[in-house]
């Protein structure tokens, strides 16, 4: 018992030491152009708020109600929980108890058979088992370490793909509603080219304009109500696409078209660094570093031997009533050791094994946070430039609208022909769904920078999701 003591502190895993990456000291596209403020002073839990939009966000919480996907990592998470809980078991004394009572018959030749002993017997037995391994060498620490840290690693996946598939939605939002704004601009559009095309009609029914103007409208007219039909396919395809996210069978589902004006919020960025604790797919990475570490100290502990306490007793005896007397009492105490001599090579192998695994996981860690900071970094450039064209796009949008009414002035005055009109027609039309589009890509960047600074999520969280009950620690994970 002092030698345990001794060694108790013992462990064989490697010091600990997380992965490094090379970050840089500020995001190169956040410039000037973005307001200089900490990203944590700004709570970005339910950060669908931020885009002022009542369907959006009833819409994101039935996303935690009913999405699968969700429902598939949280079983994952609890699986990892109770995993936890199976090696923790190995800090405490396993206690088994049991009983039986049979009637035998040993051989006539049994060998050593004494002539005395009777033909048939009865064998009625009560007891109980203690063991105990001495964790000299800290195998089942490491244990409990790496089932910790895997469970934690469980947890922030939890977190990542609640993130993705509430990002995943908000884009088929916005892309449903900007295809809402595509075709009420259509609508007016077809409007337009009809009070056109009857226009050119009376024109040409006064001998003022030519078949060949009438015949311009009407392609005018057929071709904008064709834009409509493809509109509203690609709008079927994405009201079907939410319907799944927020776990309703696409054949019961719908959502009404609506004119949504959904804002675009500021998204204040930090230092890089904050991002390697923003982010739950990068805590991630760096638990299951965390977690192969610790199983080098439980392959390293196999080299050493294994020793465990072991006692045994109850009452046995040859049939009868009175089992629980002194004479039926047996019992066995004491200490047990093995350690295997020749194994091939098996545990060298099985070390290398978890060395190998520690550095990809170590690999794996540092190939996620370098995506991470390409994605701030890409949805950055996004806002920016996106911003900057939008801009141009409005203007061209006026000029292209003041250029169609000069141009439909001049072909009622009889200055120019119908060709100059329809020009001006298409020109108009293609700015105003640039400018559309624009805004809807300024939208879906911003939700791909808040996804990339890892929504409202802080790895602060992991030590409620290794240290809570599992319902408790699954909330905190996800938030």
């Amino acid at each position: 018992m002092l030698a345990a003591l001794a060694f108790a502190g013992c462990s064989l895993a490697p010091v600990y030491v997380p992965p490094s990456v090379q970050t840089p000291e500020t995001f190169k596209e956040q410039g000037t152009w973005v307001d200089a403020a900490p990203a944590d002073q700004m709570q970005r839990t339910d950060w669908w708020h931020l885009y002022g939009d009542a369907t959006l966000d009833e819409l994101e919480t039935k996303v935690d109600e009913a999405n699968p996907d969700i429902a598939v990592a949280f079983d994952r998470y609890a699986r990892a929980r109770a995993y936890l809980d199976e090696q923790r078991s190995g800090f405490f004394p396993q206690i088994a108890a049991g009983t039986q009572a049979t009637h035998n018959r040993q051989s006539d030749n049994r060998p050593l058979r004494s002539a005395s002993q009777p033909d048939e017997y009865k064998d009625d037995l009560i007891g109980a088992q203690l063991g105990y391994e001495l964790d000299l060498w800290g195998r089942v620490r490491n244990l409990v370490a790496a089932g910790k840290a895997s469970a934690q690693a469980y947890g922030a996946d939890l977190a990542t793909v609640r993130l993705s598939l509430h990002a995943e939605l908000a884009n088929d939002y916005i892309a449903l509603r900007g295809l809402d704004a595509q075709a009420r601009l259509l609508t007016d559009t077809v409007e337009a080219y009809a009070h056109a095309l009857q226009l050119t009609e009376n024109r040409f029914s006064g001998g003022i304009a030519s078949g060949l103007d009438v015949a311009r409208a009407r392609t005018q007219l057929s071709s904008a109500r064709a834009l409509i039909s493809d509109i509203k396919a690609q709008r079927a395809l994405l009201e079907h696409a939410i319907s799944s996210l927020v776990g309703v069978p696409a054949s019961s589902f719908s959502l009404q078209p609506a004119i949504s004006e959904l804002q675009l919020p500021s998204i204040p960025v930090a230092v890089p660094s904050t991002l390697l604790q923003r982010r739950p797919d990068i805590a991630a990475a760096e638990r299951r570093a965390a977690s192969e570490n610790a199983n080098i100290g439980v392959a390293r502990a196999a080299f050493f031997p294994n020793i465990s306490l072991t006692a045994t007793g109850g009452y046995e005896n040859t049939g009868g009533t009175n089992w629980l007397t002194a004479p039926n009492i047996f019992w066995s105490i004491g200490p047990r050791l093995s350690l295997p001599i020749f194994d091939a090579g098996r545990r060298r192998a099985i070390e290398r094994e978890t060395r190998a695994a520690f550095d990809e996981a170590s690999d794996r860690y540092r190939g996620i946070a370098l995506s991470a900071f390409q994605q701030v970094e890409d949805n950055l450039a996004l806002l920016r430039w996106l911003g900057e064209e939008a801009k141009d796009e409005n203007a061209a949008v006026a000029s292209a609208q003041q250029t169609l009414d000069l141009a439909l002035d001049r072909y009622r005055n009889g200055a120019v022909n119908y060709l100059e009109v329809v020009d001006s027609q298409i020109t108009a039309l293609s700015a105003q769904r640039t400018e559309l589009t624009l805004r809807d890509r300024q939208l879906r960047a911003s939700v791909g920078l808040v996804r990339a600074l890892g929504g409202g999520w802080s790895d602060t969280e992991l030590d409620t999701v290794a240290t809570g009950s599992a319902s408790n620690g699954a909330q905190a994970a996800t938030r």
